[in-house]
């Protein structure tokens, strides 16, 4: 951003290649100045949805043909599932329906209706919540940092659509030593037909 002034009481803020004019008296052209910076993003961030800013993907990459308006979002999605696919929230463990589901089949993303995980990748580790040592493909989901407890650097998972699904951990079973650890709200189970 370039400040260029312009008469006395003009400003003229060069900001992404578009010019946009203020006409303020000088006194508030540092708050405008310190209001219109604090608005840019950094350029480690990345954008998910509308208003929503996090941190660095590490793996795998957005659906954005799937993106949808918060207003749409809260329609599309029961309130509990709004809670956790939009605004990162944790269901109490031991209480989602698909913690103790133990059937062959798929897991589905709730947001994104995209298949996430097989029933042989899912194992009890007696955390409360569903988990699993890996996706059904390695691009099915999304992984981004999340800073968000400070002290706390965790890996969040995401579906194609960018909602929270939960988080992965290196204490996972053998082969790959992860534990993928899921609300149940965020995903649906369908079986398979031949059981």
């Amino acid at each position: 951003m370039n400040f260029r002034p312009q008469a006395s009481k003009h400003i003229r803020l060069l900001l992404d290649n578009e010019k946009i004019s203020f006409i303020f008296s000088p006194s508030y052209a540092v708050v405008v100045a310190i209001f219109l910076f604090k608005q840019i993003p950094s350029p480690q961030t990345q954008t998910v949805s509308e208003g929503q800013q996090k941190e660095k993907i590490i793996s795998g990459s957005f659906d954005i043909s799937k993106f949808r308006s918060d207003a749409t979002w809260k329609k599309i999605l029961t309130p509990s599932q709004y809670e956790i696919l939009r605004n990162a929230g944790t269901e109490t463990p031991f209480t989602g329906k698909l913690e103790y589901e133990n059937r062959k089949g798929t897991y589905y993303s709730v947001g994104c209706d995209e298949p996430i995980f097989r029933s042989e990748q899912k194992y009890d580790s007696g955390t409360g919540w569903p988990s699993f040592w890996a996706p059904i493909q390695k691009d099915a989901l999304v992984l981004r940092e999340d800073i968000s407890i400070p002290g706390e650097a965790r890996i969040e998972v995401l579906d194609k659509c960018g909602g929270h699904l939960g988080h992965v951990f290196d204490d996972g079973p053998k082969p790959t030593g992860k534990r993928y650890c899921m609300n149940s709200e965020a995903m649906y189970f369908v079986p398979d037909k031949t059981q």
